[in-house]
């Protein structure tokens, strides 16, 4: 999105900090960020929200591989250039989220 970002984060241990990670990933994107374009990056208020237990993950997904579509930026979530995963394929990720709505 080209004003907003969404990610959806998952901890790998029971220790893992995510709101730890978002901090240092923000500050870490800022400072390349105003670095290289000389501007700031991120708001000055920001939005994180942690999902609660009885919140589903795919749907979650869903809605973030969505966003551009809804947001009319593109027809079809695969045209969005800035999909992607690190734990899965995106596809394979949208498969999972179209076959619980199909």
């Amino acid at each position: 999105m080209p004003d907003h970002l969404h990610l959806l984060v998952h901890g790998q241990s029971e220790t893992a900090q995510c709101k730890g990670f978002i901090a240092l990933a923000k500050q870490y994107s800022a400072y390349y960020y105003s670095k290289e374009c000389r501007q700031r990056l991120w708001q000055r208020y920001g939005y994180e929200r942690t999902l609660r237990k009885d919140e589903d993950t795919l749907t979650v997904a869903q809605y973030i591989l969505e966003n551009p579509v809804r947001a009319g930026i593109v027809a079809t979530v695969p045209d969005y250039p800035f999909v992607g995963s690190l734990i899965c394929e995106w596809k394979d990720l949208l498969a999972s989220v179209q076959d619980r709505s199909g």
